[in-house]
């Protein structure tokens, strides 16, 4: 089975439903990037009328997340995933849509492939770019993925 939009959006729904409700999706992924989307509102705001850090958090891992799964799930191995660190940085207030880009996909085969030969845990750092509507950027997240055989 192919991990798709459609399936990591129902799955957000049932398994991470706080994502879901302030309207975190993924829009794209493939074999190379994950693109997801939110928009700000009233359910997902801060005090100071932009969206709120956490939800850019949930939506930004969830770009990077999102190619870790389907990477150990094309892998027919059983990996177990986890976020050991993050770091984020804020340059603009985020309004209106915001997308979030991972496009370093590429580093999770070479981790799944370590963690399989040597059966020990690997850990490695995905970002995330967050740009509004206009294409500024809004906010830059970083992700350390730890995965290890179960």
């Amino acid at each position: 089975m192919e991990v798709s939009s459609q399936k990591l959006n129902t799955f957000l729904m049932f398994k991470l439903p706080s994502a879901w409700l302030t309207g975190v999706r993924v829009k794209e992924i493939d074999e190379n990037h994950c693109l997801t989307t939110v928009k700000h509102s009233w359910i997902n705001q801060n005090p100071f009328n932009s969206l709120y850090f956490a939800v850019q958090a949930m939506a930004a891992e969830l770009s990077t997340g999102a190619l870790v799964m389907s990477s150990i799930k094309a892998s027919k191995k059983p990996i177990s995933m986890l976020v050991a660190q993050n770091k984020s940085r804020f340059t603009k207030k985020a309004t209106g849509k915001i997308s979030f880009i991972c496009n370093d996909a590429h580093l999770i085969s070479a981790a799944i492939e370590e963690t399989i030969k040597t059966g020990e845990g690997q850990t490695f750092w995905m970002r995330s770019h967050g740009v509004n509507e206009d294409g500024q950027e809004v906010s830059v997240f970083e992700f350390e993925w730890t995965i290890k055989l179960k």
